[in-house]
C-alpha cells in the first residue's frame, strides 16, 4: 500500500490539487481493490464522517479523468474503481457472487489490440472481460452443471 507520500506524489503529478477528500478516496481505492462506490464511500468516512457522498463522487471522477485511478463497469454490475492503471490488464468476475479478479495479458503488451476489423479507429487500449465462477460458487453448483 502507498504511504500518504506517494499518493500527495501521484496528485501532484496529475496536477491536481491534494486535498484530504482526494488523499482519502486514494487511500480507500487501493486499500479496496474492484470496490464499487458504496465501499468508497463508506472508507472515506470512516476517517473524514463529514465529506459528502457528492464530494466523492466528484473526486472519483477527477481521480479517474487524470488516470491515478480506473473505473470498470462490467455489463449487469455497477460501476467499479481500481488502483491498478496504465498496463491494459482484464479481469474474471464470477457470474454467482459477483468477485472480481484481474487477469495479466496472456501475450505481450497489448494482444488484443489487434481486432480482425479496427474501422478506421486508432486503438490504445482493450477491454476483456473473462465471466465464470470463482472456486467457492463452482463448489455450489449442481452436479454436472459446471461449464
Amino acid at each position: 500500500m502507498p504511504s500518504p507520500t506517494d499518493h500527495v506524489k501521484r496528485l501532484r503529478d496529475a496536477d491536481l490539487r491534494v486535498t484530504r477528500p482526494r488523499l482519502a478516496v486514494l487511500d480507500a481505492v487501493w486499500a479496496h481493490p474492484h470496490a464499487d462506490t458504496d465501499t468508497i464511500v463508506g472508507a472515506v468516512r470512516a476517517g473524514l464522517p463529514d465529506v459528502s457522498k457528492q464530494a466523492i463522487y466528484d473526486v472519483l471522477r477527477a481521480l479517474t479523468t487524470a488516470g491515478l485511478v480506473r473505473r470498470i463497469q462490467p455489463s449487469g454490475h455497477v460501476a467499479r474503481y481500481e488502483s491498478r492503471v496504465g498496463d491494459n490488464h482484464h479481469h474474471v468476475i464470477c457470474r454467482s457472487c459477483g468477485a472480481i479478479g484481474d487477469v495479466d495479458c496472456a501475450v505481450g503488451a497489448a494482444p488484443c489490440l489487434t481486432p480482425s476489423e479496427h474501422h478506421g479507429f486508432v486503438l490504445d487500449e482493450a477491454e476483456v472481460i473473462y465471466w465464470g465462477f470463482c472456486a467457492d460458487c463452482a463448489d455450489s453448483l449442481p452436479s454436472g452443471s459446471h461449464p
